[in-house]
């Protein structure tokens, strides 16, 4: 069973990693693979880095966690990019595999917004993790459908690049080969 974790990853950070690696165990996943996604259609995102650049910097994140896979899926398809047709893309390539689509509680509170959802719902496990301020009533989920009570780690990717732009420590926040790509590119600066 391979989990899908969608992301801007614009930066990867250590909640990032320590969520996938919680979500391989507790899910019974074998992998999880990371997916760096363009543009999200119901989000508004500002100072997003070039596609090639947020992919390196997961690819390098991640290069030490064998059950860990960076997958560039999303950037090569037709955009705006869709979980229903990624999924199926994945599902064609890899007949073989099971997925499980990994989604915070966020994501889930407004699923039925996404496209093809309840086909998504029909053909994917789906597992749901906690994002602070979203509260999810677990007697409502359907089927296929598990959350997972994870500690919360309240490190977001605006609050990294806020800091950047403000001077201020960051390091501690993401991954070392992360932080060595953002100091030595200048990125996140303006």
């Amino acid at each position: 069973m391979t989990g899908i974790f969608g992301g801007s990853f614009n930066p990867i950070h250590n909640g990032h990693v320590e969520l996938a690696r919680q979500l391989l165990h507790m899910a019974g996943l074998d992998e999880v693979w990371l997916m760096v996604s363009p543009q999200n259609p119901l989000k508004e995102q500002t100072s997003l880095l070039d596609d090639g650049t947020r992919l390196r910097m997961v690819r390098e994140s991640i290069a030490g966690e064998p059950c860990l896979k960076a997958c560039d899926r999303e950037l090569v398809m037709e955009k705006p990019s869709y979980t229903y047709l990624t999924m199926r893309s994945l599902s064609a390539d890899y007949p073989g595999r099971r997925f499980t689509l990994l989604v915070g509680a966020d994501n889930w509170l407004c699923f039925d917004r996404w496209s093809h959802h309840d086909e998504l719902l029909a053909l994917y496990s789906i597992a749901v993790y906690p994002r602070r301020g979203y509260t999810i009533d677990r007697s409502t989920l359907p089927p296929d459908v598990t959350y997972y009570d994870l500690p919360l780690l309240d490190i977001s990717s605006t609050d990294i690049r806020r800091r950047i732009r403000q001077g201020l420590p960051y390091a501690h926040l993401v991954p070392p080969p992360a932080a060595r790509i953002i100091e030595s590119e200048g990125l996140y600066r303006d």
